[in-house]
Order: C-alpha cells, then structure tokens, then sequence
C-alpha cells in the first residue's frame, strides 16, 4: 500500500457527494483553517481554496463522483490524491460518524502521511474505460436472457435445444414453437427481441472502443493479442485496466493489482488464512481468468503445460497458476515491448 507523504502548507480534505461536499482544511501546525459544508460544483471549490492555493493538496475518498474534482485540479495545476476507500478504516471505524468528522479526518490523514493513494485513472481514456465496462455489463445480461430461455425450457419438461446456439437468429422460430403457452411465449419471444437490441449495441460499442484504443496505443493491444487466447475483446479489457504499465513498478505489484495472488494473513509466526480478496481489479481477474482457459484452446503444448501444473498443484490451482503467468508475461511484454513467446512461456 502506498501512502501520500509530500508536505505542503496546507491539507485540504473533502468529504463528496453528489450535490454537497464537507471540506476541511488543516494548515501544517495543525489547526483547522476551513470547515465548511458547501455545494460540489468546480465554482465553489476554488473559491473556498483561493486563500490557500499557493501550496495545498486535496485528498478525496475513492468513491463514483470524484472525476469532475480530479480534472478541476489537473487544470488548475493542484495537487490531488484519491484515497483508497477499503484502506480508509480510519474514517468508517469511528464511534461517532458525520461529513464534518470525515473531512477532518481525511485533512489530518493527509497531513500525517498516512492517506492511502488510489490510482488516478488519465481522464483522455477514463470514459472508454467506463463504456467498455459498460458493454461487459450488457454481455452479462444478455446471457442472463439466454439462461432464462434455457431454464424456462426445461421448467416445462420440453425437449433440448441440441448442441447449435440458440443466440443465432435463425433458430427463432425453433425456439419460440417449444412453447404453446401464450403467455410463455410471449415472455420468451420479449427475451430474444432484447437478445437481438442487445446484439446490435454491443457489436457497435466494441467498434468504437476499437477505434479509440488505435489512437491510444495500438502497439500495446497489438502485443497482447499475440498471446493464445487472448483477442479482441480480453485484449481491449486489459489494456484500458492497466492504464499505464509504468506505474506498476515490479511485476508483484501488477499480479497484486490483478487479484492473480493471495495475501497471507500471519501473525506471531502462525498463519490464519488468506485476506485482501476485493482489493484488486475485478475486471483484469475476469480477464485473465478467461485468458487461461482460452489459452487451452486448439494448444497443444499449452494443454501439455497445463496437466505438468495438474499433477503438482491439482486441477483447480492449475488454472489459477495459469493465469498469474498469463498475467505475468503480459506485464513484461509490455514493458519491454515484445510479443508473446510460446517457448520462453513454457520453460520458465
């Protein structure tokens, strides 16, 4: 965990919401030179910081409005942290707990060294970042609607769809003389219309994602897509989580930051367990975790690979270790700008 240790005269923390914000300002002696609760608008800000902008920094808890804050600041030229929120115990263990005690101890956290940092995603490719997010989110439900169809199917003892997807449009009418029932089939014929406006609007999402990651860094997602199992999608997920490769600085940091390690939690030279299982990014767990079973597929030296892991770890560990290295190589070949090599992967 990194902590923000750079003194400045004045320590300014924020408590945000959506409409409101308590700030608090600390000088470096430690008295409070500001707490006031105003409206969240870049406006009011800077003017409540006007006095102190000769040298303060703002610190502000991770939560889903501190964009617009972040980008005030960079155009503004002041210093800005954002504060890990499953690190700031401080602020969510006290016995008593309102925005004015938050803000003042957000200030005093920063003031003492000891505000845990999160990482400021760059703002030019933040809101792809959210709209490929966004289009996952709709791959998910548009399998829920197919799970549906499916469950509903054998909820009325009819037979199988066969192995062919039933996602294809040609199979619609198929589908849809399973049931008899109007209701039901009017339930299932809702489902495969959404299916269908589902398809459309992911199809053009990932188009425009495309289009923005090769003005971003297409030598980067050219990279990743040279490893087995990792395509367009996998590799577009990956690229927008990392940002900037450069700020992991060891290989250690990144497989933390992927959710591709476990912590240990000792004490007194005893072991009780693993912790630190939601700090992480979810979606390059997701990512990785795909790219190792994809990585099996029609590679046969990677299935080799994959029994050697088996009859030393077992059969669930395997993939897990599979994917740390996935996660592992993908670290070095962006820093140093190589493509993936099969024999170098599999005899390290």
């Amino acid at each position: 965990m990194r902590f923000y240790t750079t003194t400045h005269q004045y320590y300014c923390g924020i408590d945000l919401h959506a409409r409101v914000m308590y700030l608090c300002i600390i000088s470096s002696d430690g008295e409070i030179v500001l707490h006031r609760n105003m409206k969240a608008d870049p406006e009011s800000l800077l003017k409540a910081i006007k006095p102190y902008r000769p040298d303060v920094v703002i610190g502000v808890e991770c939560i889903f409005t501190w964009y617009w804050i972040a980008d005030v600041c960079a155009e503004e030229g002041i210093p800005f942290t954002l504060g890990h929120a499953l690190y700031m115990k401080a602020i969510h263990g006290g016995k008593a707990k309102n925005d004015k005690i938050d803000s003042g101890k957000i200030a005093a956290m920063l003031k003492g060294g000891m505000f845990p940092l999160a990482y400021v995603y760059p703002a030019k490719m933040r809101a792809t970042r959210d709209l490929l997010r966004r289009r996952n989110h709709m791959v998910r439900r548009r399998a829920d609607l197919l799970s549906h169809i499916q469950n509903t199917n054998s909820q009325y003892n009819q037979p199988g769809f066969g192995r062919c997807n039933i996602a294809h449009k040609c199979r619609r009418e198929e589908i849809l003389s399973h049931f008899t029932d109007p209701d039901v089939y009017m339930s299932m014929r809702v489902n495969l219309d959404l299916i269908d406006h589902f398809a459309v609007q992911i199809r053009a999402m990932e188009k425009h994602v495309l289009d923005n990651a090769k003005h971003h860094d297409p030598q980067s997602l050219y990279l990743m897509q040279t490893i087995y199992g990792i395509g367009k999608v996998l590799s577009l997920t990956i690229f927008y989580e990392i940002g900037d490769i450069n700020r992991f600085p060891r290989v250690q940091n990144f497989a933390s930051y992927s959710r591709l390690v476990k912590c240990a939690r000792e004490s007194a030279g005893k072991r009780y367990g693993t912790s630190g299982s939601k700090i992480g990014n979810v979606h390059l767990k997701w990512a990785f975790s795909e790219a190792s079973v994809l990585f099996l597929r029609c590679n046969p030296e990677g299935l080799k690979y994959k029994k050697r892991l088996e009859r030393k770890h077992g059969k669930a560990k395997s993939l897990s270790i599979l994917a740390h290295r996935l996660g592992r190589a993908t670290y070095y070949m962006l820093k140093r700008g190589n493509a993936f090599d099969m024999k170098k992967f599999l005899s390290a």
